[in-house]
């Protein structure tokens, strides 16, 4: 009999991604403070990588301590820019400010899965994906912002990619599950290693 599994997450995205590639799951939201987390760990460290696997990390100890004979998969996906770390926009108008500065350049996506067993990570690893979004102006950004509304303010650029979102790009370097926060294939490998599925 195949161990429980678990992903520690209640995004609809992640949870697309797993239901579609035929994995049985249930989810369950972990119970931490992101930027709490993030605050606490040294500026040094602060790097969108860093972050990303940090917070992964502990999504999946959080739920894994809570059920400990399950496999647990914590996910996280930061954004950076030339250093400095993007979150999700509280608002329009910064979703809109955000956009703005990425318009024109090359940002990269830090997609970061651990998976825990017993309260302890038992395997990680991040993946990457380097966009570049083409130079628009206000006119178009302001048509853009209006249109998906809402949608602005659930991902951590501002943009979904599987949705207008993709009207922003002109250069995709990386893996599509990646962009959308759960890079399927190298995690379908580790459950496969840990036996947690079918090889």
């Amino acid at each position: 009999m195949q161990p429980t599994l678990i992903l520690a997450s209640t995004s609809p995205f992640r949870r697309m991604l797993m239901e579609n590639a035929g994995l049985r799951f249930s989810a369950i939201a972990a119970e931490i403070d992101e930027r709490a987390i993030e605050d606490g760990m040294p500026a040094f460290e602060r790097t969108g990588e860093a972050v990303a696997r940090r917070l992964a990390a502990e999504k999946a100890l959080d739920v894994s301590r809570r059920h400990p004979d399950a496999y647990v998969i914590g996910s996280d996906q930061t954004m950076s820019l030339d250093g400095v770390l993007f979150h999700k926009p509280k608002s329009s108008d910064e979703a809109r400010r955000q956009l703005a500065t990425l318009a024109g350049r090359t940002h990269r996506l830090n997609s970061a899965v651990a998976i825990a067993r017993d309260g302890k990570v038992v395997h990680a690893f991040v993946s990457h994906a380097d966009l570049t979004m083409r130079s628009f102006g206000d006119r178009f950004l302001d048509t853009y912002i209006k249109s998906v509304g809402d949608k602005a303010l659930q991902s951590v650029g501002g943009y979904q990619l599987e949705g207008e979102g993709i009207q922003l790009f002109e250069k995709i370097d990386g893996d599509y599950f990646t962009i959308l926060g759960l890079p399927l294939l190298p995690l379908l490998e580790t459950l496969r290693k840990l036996d947690v599925i079918d090889a």
